[in-house]
């Protein structure tokens, strides 16, 4: 096969699996049940009061959240990545424990300690009190809450990535100068890394737009329905895709045009005092500020990160919640439930395990590959590749499984009811990363190396086997380790093309939870958490740190 022949299968490949299903997504939006041209879609979009009340609470939810996550994450990644704050490693691995817990989880802990009758935090607090009062979790706040605990960290790792290469020089000019720490940090530091808060922000609000978990185990009880709740509500019988399309295309309009803003703010070089080389970095000492910010810190990851784990687990392991924790109210059952008697829970089990682990190699190989093609300028398409390899990292996975099911539920490609259609929209999700961490490590290798190799006799292909894929191994592991974790845990997609047969592990959850088993969720949320931590701390051991700081979904 020639390089052109090569280079057209890849970028045939690539754009079958990103415009197929957008093509659709798009043609479903102005078809009628016949099949007709209309914009009746639209119009039922945008005049039903059933779906207006949905988009405004999504757009002031987002909003919320947005600024929220800014204001938590600007303190606190300061004082992780620039002060003497004690614990500062900890703190940076709960913020990516945050990440990598699965929203489903985050929401159903704050329900089981901020429930309005039988919460945790409600008896302690009427006990206390003795008085009738307490929190209700079940509210747009409690909603936004639960949504600031899940967005936050995206904005801290664009935040704290751009306080470490600023300068020192100009902090101590401000110092020299009689500036105190709290107004260098005001008129110095954050001015500089402006285009990072900003470009945090947006990612927080559109990962708040997009939010499907929280809405639907917090939201519709409440009544507060979102734009991603109604979209599924729309999936069921009778099923109305057309108008599922028609209010999931403005959300991916919003989204490319938010990202293409993230893009150029953070392009954006006109403050040269931040810089990749050059320039002295220090700690900034506290003295005895930093116990508050220590306090502040663990504060909002004990909410994120830590309380989620305690509760499940406890919940999990209860025979009687009301009872007092003990050994004679210590109880597997709810595991044994789980992984022997719920068929359910099994196939679920199952399914997400061969799709973790098919996806992850699949988007993993094919990013290694693709990253190769571009970072070496192999092909004239190169650029076009990294746009089709990228493009997935702007659909909403909820607004990209409605285009999955209008494309692939008619012949010739009709995988709906079928783990084919799951594998398709996890390794076109999940891509990008695998994309972006192996290009990172190609980049990384002097093309130099490979030249050396050619020289002394070795064919292109014996080049890259045996100097370039040995050095970029650890990035090729890093993509199938976070590959793997998003997909075992993944909802938004999943909740619209699961069938009972091919249920998944958090399709399983939320059905358990809306169905009242609360302690199955809470026993097979362990189990997931436990296999989320075990994959973690096997991605640190061969990859390193590094890991910490390069997944994001």
């Amino acid at each position: 096969m020639t390089r052109s022949a090569g280079w057209l299968a890849l970028a045939g490949l690539l754009a079958f699996l990103v415009l197929y299903p957008i093509g659709w997504l798009v043609l479903e939006s102005v078809r009628d049940e016949a099949g007709a041209l209309t914009l009746e879609n639209y119009r039922a979009a945008v005049t039903t009061p059933a779906f207006r009340t949905p988009a405004v609470n999504s757009f002031v939810l987002a909003t919320s959240v947005g600024l929220l996550s800014v204001l938590i994450a600007i303190p606190m990644a300061w004082a992780i990545a620039r002060t003497d704050m004690p614990w500062r490693g900890l703190m940076r691995v709960l913020v990516f424990g945050s990440v990598v817990t699965p929203g489903l989880l985050t929401a159903l802990a704050w329900i089981i300690l901020a429930g309005p009758n039988a919460g945790v935090l409600n008896k302690w607090y009427r006990a206390l009190t003795h008085s009738t009062g307490g929190v209700n979790i079940f509210t747009l706040p409690g909603v936004t809450f639960v949504a600031v605990l899940e967005c936050y960290p995206f904005a801290f790792l664009l935040i704290s990535g751009a306080l470490t290469l600023v300068s020192a020089d100009m902090e101590d000019a401000a110092s020299i100068l009689g500036s105190n720490t709290r107004r260098t940090l005001l008129n110095v530091t954050l001015p500089l890394v402006m285009p990072a808060v900003l470009a945090g922000f947006i990612l927080s609000f559109l990962e708040a737009l997009t939010l499907f978990s929280s809405p639907a185990m917090i939201g519709i009880p409440a009544r507060i329905f979102l734009l991603t709740t109604e979209i599924r509500a729309l999936f069921e019988f009778p099923r109305r895709v057309g108008v599922a399309a028609a209010l999931a295309l403005p959300l991916l309009l919003v989204t490319v045009g938010l990202l293409w803003l993230q893009a150029r703010l953070l392009g954006r070089r006109g403050y040269a005092t931040v810089t990749g080389k050059g320039g002295s970095r220090r700690l900034i000492h506290l003295g005895w500020g930093r116990w508050p910010m220590f306090g502040f810190c663990l504060l909002v990851l004990t909410c994120s990160a830590v309380l989620p784990y305690i509760v499940l687990f406890l919940y999990a392991t209860a025979r009687t919640w009301s009872e007092p924790l003990g050994v004679g109210n210590f109880t597997l059952d709810h595991f044994r439930t789980v992984l022997f008697t719920s068929s359910a829970a099994q196939r679920a089990i199952r399914n997400s395990s061969i799709l973790a682990l098919t996806a992850a190699t699949a988007a993993s190989a094919l990013g290694a590959l693709i990253a190769y093609i571009v970072e070496r300028r192999l092909l004239a398409g190169g650029p076009v590749l990294r746009l089709l390899a990228m493009a997935p990292m702007v659909i909403p996975g909820i607004v990209f499984a409605v285009g999955l099911f209008a494309g692939y539920t008619r012949p010739p490609l009709a995988l709906y009811g079928t783990l084919w259609i799951l594998f398709i929209a996890y390794l076109t999700k999940f891509l990008p990363y695998a994309f972006m961490n192996t290009a990172a490590a190609v980049r990384a290798v002097h093309p130099e190396l490979e030249e050396a190799a050619r020289i002394a006799g070795a064919g292109a292909l014996g080049a890259f086997r045996d100097v370039t894929a040995p050095l970029i191994r650890l990035g090729v592991l890093a993509s199938w380790f976070i590959v793997f974790i998003y997909s075992l845990r993944e909802l938004s997609a999943s909740i619209l093309l699961f069938t009972n047969r091919t249920t998944v592990i958090g399709v399983t959850i939320l059905d358990n939870y809306e169905f009242g088993s609360w302690r199955v969720v809470s026993a097979l949320g362990c189990l997931l958490l436990a296999v989320n931590l075990a994959v973690v701390a096997g991605a640190y051991r061969f990859v390193g740190g590094s890991f910490l700081g390069g997944a994001r979904e």
